[in-house]
Parts: structure tokens; C-alpha cells; sequence
């Protein structure tokens, strides 16, 4: 039955999923891959000598942080060269959920909390892979904001969040990327399983929105394929013969109608036939790898975002750095999960300072790395490997070795980076020799998040542990002593707290999980050969719990949730913190350089497509740079609660040199304006506020224009009578 899935993949090893072959009508299997950052496959397999990695490009957090829809279109085309060259037909990719809680495990995954901003770089991504031929699928299709419990949480949202928010990313996507398929999340929408969800999946997604491609489940999502068909899912997978069985059966019992099936099965044929599998393309195995690291180098570049620098960047070419921190030798390059990939090699940031004939401490770092040796090769890791490698050997499972053997190093690696290794075991003796022969300080501090698993709420993942802490205030003693500066570098997949040491240290960069060429990007940055020009993607919080959605999550009851409420409706991310003015630690949007811009010029005129707003931005600094210019909208009076601004478009200008202008020109549809009433979407008439800045709190530019008439849209954006 081709709507059900064949399983975990055999043509190609690793990858995700396969569709079923019909051999008698030359119907033939596709392959289906993860992920977001990069094809997920295992690289080594049994008797073939030929290697098969995959390049870990920057995970999508960053490629938000870039603000640059043209460099995730060509990441999204590098992407798609790898999987078209290793016979994979469809991405499961990108992932385009929103950042509500801090905590979320796939948060590295997800581009933001504005929905244009995910919505745009989305379309991007999938532009960017399908220029190649392979397919690209949007997900979790809606509401997977939380891993805790995502196999069964019922999310309920009102329809006004959803469709202002969280449906909002998908219908640009879909719009401007026109993917080939759609995945369907685990969790219930409103009471029912999203896989299982008529609205959702035949009412807005194909019928509101015009969506012609396929929809499939999340891995094993939902309860009932029966339903799961009738509620408009085209492919259940991964699949299993029972499933088979139960489709089969309700047909017989005239659950499902020919209808149905029919609906149903073309869609996966038309999957098939847009394959370059059904084309007869044969992969060559042989990506251009050493092309794409450049393209992942240059998107770790972009999407580095520096918070803090009290003349401590860019440090000298022939400076000496003494660099603490388990991350500054073992540096993360991505997530776990569907997230991860299988790189030829990952260039830590000792190894990209050391490249660029920067001197690092070898005293610092011979503690680091014999630390972490002497624990890697503590001996309950290997005896876990070894029952594990003698199961699968004992049930002829060859995949499952495969799969051990290229992944066990990987996570095993991932694995000492987080842990809790003491890291405040130096003497001051040793600091106070180290802070007076070197000429600065650089902290890593290392995050990993995956998922299955939300991030926790505790010292060690959100919150530092007392060690480090000690250690970030030890080091910065002992190099301030000696007018020495102090650098913090925050590998992390998600916002964590700062605030009760920011004040400790001279500068804070974060890197992310930046992809496999972590340290050559860093190491560029720090020595000024490049400036920095990401923007935080989400709001950095002063304290975990000031953000608006921890007041419901996980959800009830709190140790096993079934339910989660999205209590603060549409107010999620800067739409909170700036209708009811709370300081955050970084506010969204906001990232800073070596190079300062201003703003003038500012104007704006109505046309019958909505708004046409022109402005320059010219480098008043010494050095070349990039910026991101932000377009927000404010209503200064409305009869529907709106928050206090929000994004209606954004720019980044080309590499300006000093002295240089651009001029830059943002169009916004006048739907764009527009809010939804419970019934239909409304702009209403009034004065509205149009600023546009460096970040959502560093407005340079104001004017008003006035709307002099309600124009009402339905959910198909349809103008209609108000």
C-alpha cells in the first residue's frame, strides 16, 4: 500500500525513510532524510571503501541569526546537492516551529519566535534544496514547541495565536518556498492529534492555503491511521505491515472510500514522479564537500551574534590567549537527534585559532584535553559499545551496527562535552602565571540540547554550574589584575542566563552551534577579519521565568503533561516584552559590531500593494560591515488588543565599507497589517506607526502614515466586505 511507508530505509543507509516500490508499474521507492542542518546518513558502510559524509552546515538557529534569506537559499542549495548525489529524494527539512520556551530540546532546530522571520528563512531553505531537484518538507505541522510529552500533549491555542503565530511561518512558506511536502507534528492541536486533524490538514493547509503537495506523519505520530487518512495524511511513516493491515481492513468495512484512497495515493505518486529517482538520476556519491564547507564557514560567519564588547574585540593577530573551557578544544557543532550529521571533521576553536597563528596556552590546554581523554576512555563507555555492537551482530541487524559504529564516537563526543566535568580545577598560582604571559582570556561555555528531551530548567544547562561560575570570576580576576581583557564565547543551542556574570567578563560572543567549521568562523571573528553581523533571532531573557509561556509549561500535570495551554495567546517573544515593558537581558533583534551604522532618510508611500518604505544605512566606522535594518509596525490605536510592535520586514545590507550607503527599499503587503478577529482577518483604519532600527529596542527611524479604511481579508486572503 504505497500510503504507508517501507520503513527505515535500505537504498540508502541511515536515512530516515523509504516509500514502497511497486515493481509491476515501475513505481519506484524514494528516500527520505534527515535533516535541518544537513543530510543525515551514515558515512561508513560494511564492504564499500568509499566514505559517504555529509557536511554539518550551521543549525537553523543560526541561519535565523544571519537575517540573510539569500545565504540560507544557498545553504538550502548545498543541502540539496548532497542529498541529490547520495540518493536521497526528499529533505525532511526545515523545521520551522516557533521559540516559546527557552527550554524547548529542538530549539537549535527551529528558526524564531517572530513568525516572518521563520517563515521567510523557511522559504529560503526550501527554495535553496528544491533548486536541485530534491523535495523539501516543512515541520512539525503544528504547535511541537516542547519536547516533553510531545507524543501526546494536546496544545491549545486560541485561533487567533494560531494563525498570527504559529500557523503564520508554514502559509509564508508555503507561499514563497512552495515545498513538496509537509510533516504532520506529534502532538494534538485543540484535542486532536495534528496527524489526525481535518482542519488542520484539509481545511487550512489545503483548502485556506491552496497546499498541492504531500503530507505525511511525524515518525510514528498519532493513534489511528484510519483517522489519520480521512483527516487528509497521504503517508504514514515510517511504517509497518500492520498498519498495512488496518488500512486494508477498515477499506473492506467501508471506513475508507475509494475517494479517499484515491486522494491519498496520488499524492505520493506525485511525490514520486517529481524524484529524480523517477527520473533515472543516478548519485555519483560525490558531493562537492570542500565547496560546501565554504558555504557552512560563511553561514557560521553571519550567524554569530556579539552581545557584549568593551574594547576586547577584535583581538590582535599576535596576541597570546590562554582558552578555558571543555568547548574551547571539544567544540559542539550542532544538535542531536534528527539534527545531527556525520561531517568529515569538525574544526574546534583551538584548532581555528591555531590555524589563523594565533599562539593558545599549551599549559591551559594540555589540563584540558588529558582531562577529557582520561574520561573518554573511561571503561564503561567502551563495555556499553561492546554489549550493544554484540546484540546487534547476534540479531543480524547490519544497519544497526552501521549505525553504531559511525554514530557511538559522535554521541559519546557530544556527551563528555555536557556532562558535569568540574571545570574550576585551577590553582590561583597557575591563573595568576597564565593571566601575566598571555594578553587575553577566552571562556567557552558549552551547551548541547536534542531531541526527545527538553533543555532543564537547572545549573548546567539554562543556568551555570557554581564551577563555572567560579571559574568565569577566578579568570577574570586573575587577568584583570593585569589590565588584561576577558572574552566569553557561548557554544549553546539556546539562550542561557547571563546576567548574573555578564558584568564579570569584556566581551560575549555567541557562536552557536555553528556547523562543522565552528572554529575557522570564530577564530575570523575574534581576530576582526571579519565583523560580526547576526541578530539574536529570539529574545535573550533576564531570568527563565520571565518569559510568558513558563508560567503553563510543561503543561498538567506537571510530571507526566498531557496538556498544555498557550496562555499568553499571541504574546510570545518581543511581543511580550515589549507590550508590557519588561526588560529583557538582549532584546530581539539585537546584535552588536565593530563598525557603527546610521539611519536616515527615511520614507514611506502607499501604493496598491501595501507599503513601499525607503531608507539608507551608512557605515560611520572605521572598519567594513554588515547590518541588519528591522522594518516594525505599530498601531496607535485599534479596537482589537495588538502588541506594542511587531516585524513587517528586514533587510541586511551588502559588505559596506567606510563611508559607504545603501539604500534600501522594503515592501509590505498591506495583509501584512492585518490581525485576526476570531472570524477574519482585519487592517484597520487609523494611524500607524512605521520604525525601523538596529533591533526591536533600538528604533533610529519614525514616521506615521495613516490607513484611511477597514479592508478585511477572509482565511483564504480573499478581500472581503468588513
Amino acid at each position: 500500500m504505497l500510503i504507508v511507508g517501507a520503513g527505515s530505509s535500505r537504498l540508502v543507509r541511515g536515512a530516515a525513510g523509504e516509500t514502497r516500490a511497486i515493481d509491476r508499474l515501475g513505481v519506484p521507492p524514494i528516500v527520505l532524510s534527515d535533516g535541518p542542518a544537513g543530510v543525515r546518513i551514515h558515512p561508513l558502510r560494511f564492504g564499500v571503501g568509499e566514505t559517504f559524509y555529509a557536511t554539518a552546515f550551521p543549525n537553523e538557529i543560526v541561519l535565523a541569526s544571519t537575517w540573510n534569506p539569500e545565504l540560507v537559499e544557498r545553504v538550502g542549495k548545498a543541502i540539496g546537492e548532497e542529498a541529490k548525489e547520495y540518493g536521497v529524494d526528499v529533505m525532511l527539512s526545515p523545521a520551522i516551529n516557533m521559540h516559546r520556551v527557552p527550554l524547548c530540546g529542538r530549539i537549535f532546530e527551529y528558526f524564531s519566535e517572530d513568525p516572518l522571520l521563520a517563515g521567510e528563512m523557511a522559504a529560503a531553505y526550501v527554495r535553496g534544496v528544491q533548486s536541485e531537484g530534491v523535495g523539501a518538507t516543512l515541520k512539525h505541522f503544528v504547535g511541537n514547541d516542547q519536547e516533553v510529552g510531545r507524543m501526546v500533549i494536546n496544545v491549545i491555542a486560541s485561533e487567533r495565536a494560531l494563525r498570527e503565530v504559529y500557523l503564520r511561518p508554514f502559509e509564508i512558506a508555503i507561499k514563497k518556498g512552495k515545498p513538496w511536502a509537509v510533516m504532520a507534528a506529534y502532538n494534538k492541536l485543540n484535542g486532536l492529534y495534528c496527524t489526525q486533524n481535518p482542519w488542520l490538514l484539509t481545511e487550512v493547509l489545503r483548502k485556506e492555503w491552496g497546499f498541492d503537495g504531500l503530507v505525511m506523519t511525524d515518525w510514528g505520530a498519532g493513534d489511528n491511521p484510519v483517522e489519520q487518512v480521512k483527516a487528509g495524511t497521504d503517508l504514514i511513516m515510517p511504517g509497518s505491515d500492520d498498519i498495512v493491515k488496518r488500512l486494508l481492513d477498515a477499506y473492506k468495512q467501508g471506513l475508507l472510500s475509494d475517494d479517499i484512497i484515491n486522494q491519498r495515493v496520488k499524492a505520493v505518486l506525485n511525490l514520486v514522479a517529481k524524484s529524480l529517482k523517477a527520473g533515472g538520476y543516478k548519485p555519483s556519491g560525490k558531493p562537492n564537500l570542500d565547496d560546501h564547507a565554504k558555504i557552512a564557514y560563511e553561514a557560521a560567519l553571519e550567524g554569530m551574534v556579539l552581545l557584549k564588547n568593551e574594547a576586547a574585540l577584535p583581538i590582535v593577530e599576535k596576541a597570546r590567549v590562554a582558552l578555558f573551557g571543555r568547548g574551547s578544544y571539544w567544540t559542539v557543532k550542532g544538535g542531536l537527534g534528527s539534527g545531527d550529521t556525520c561531517p568529515r571533521y569538525v574544526v574546534s576553536i583551538a584548532d581555528g585559532l591555531k590555524e589563523r597563528n594565533v599562539f593558545v596556552d599549551p599549559e591551559v590546554e594540555k589540563i584540558y584535553v588529558s582531562t577529557l581523554h582520561r574520561f573518554f576512555e573511561f571503561g564503561t563507555s567502551q563495555q556499553v559499545f561492546k554489549q550493544m555492537r554484540e546484540w546487534a551482530l547476534k540479531n543480524g541487524d547490519m544497519n544497526a551496527v552501521e549505525f553504531l559504529l559511525t554514530q557511538f564516537v559522535e554521541w559519546m563526543m557530544e556527551w563528555t562535552r555536557t556532562i558535569n566535568i568540574q571545570e574550576d580545577f585551577f590553582t590561583d598560582e597557575f591563573l595568576d602565571e597564565v593571566a601575566q604571559r598571555n594578553d587575553v582570556a577566552i571562556i567557552t561555555i558549552s551547551r548541547v540540547a536534542t531531541e526527545g528531551f527538553d533543555r532543564a530548567p537547572a545549573q548546567g544547562d539554562f543556568y551555570l554550574r557554581d564551577d563555572e561560575h567560579r571559574l568565569v570570576a577566578r579568570v577574570s580576576q586573575a587577568f584583570h589584575r593585569y589590565g588584561k581583557k576577558v572574552v566569553v564565547l557561548l557554544n549553546v543551542a539556546g539562550p542561557i542566563e547571563v546576567v548574573s556574570w555578564m558584568d564579570k567578563v569584556d566581551a560575549i560572543l555567541v557562536i552557536w552551534l555553528p556547523g562543522q567549521e565552528v572554529g575557522r568562523a570564530t577564530a575570523d571573528i575574534l581576530l576582526g577579519r571579519a565583523s560580526p553581523s547576526g541578530k539574536l533571532p529570539l529574545t535573550w531573557p533576564r531570568n527563565l521565568f520571565e518569559t510568558p509561556a513558563m508560567r503553563a509549561y510543561p503543561g498538567e500535570p506537571k510530571d507526566n503533561p498531557v496538556q498544555v495551554v498557550y496562555s499568553e495567546d499571541i504574546y510570545i517573544g518581543y511581543r511580550y516584552y515589549d507590550t508590557f515593558n519588561v526588560e529583557p537581558a538582549y532584546e530581539f533583534g539585537y546584535g552588536i559590531s565593530y563598525t557603527t551604522f546610521e539611519y536616515e532618510g527615511l520614507a514611506v508611500e502607499k501604493s496598491g500593494e501595501g507599503l513601499v518604505i525607503k531608507f539608507k544605512v551608512k557605515n560611520v566606522g572605521s572598519r567594513s560591515g554588515k547590518e541588519v535594518a528591522q522594518v516594525y509596525v505599530r498601531a496607535l490605536a485599534s479596537k482589537l488588543t495588538k502588541p506594542f510592535q511587531e516585524l513587517k520586514g528586514f533587510h541586511k545590507t551588502k559588505l559596506l565599507s567606510p563611508g559607504e550607503e545603501e539604500l534600501i527599499t522594503i515592501t509590505i503587503p498591506v495583509e501584512n497589517l492585518a490581525s485576526f478577529n476570531g472570524r477574519y482577518w482585519i487592517v484597520e483604519k487609523g494611524q500607524y506607526e512605521i520604525r525601523v532600527g538596529s533591533s526591536s529596542r533600538d528604533i533610529r527611524l519614525k514616521t506615521v502614515i495613516e490607513i484611511d479604511n477597514d479592508m478585511c481579508f477572509d482565511v483564504s486572503w480573499r478581500q472581503i466586505t468588513c
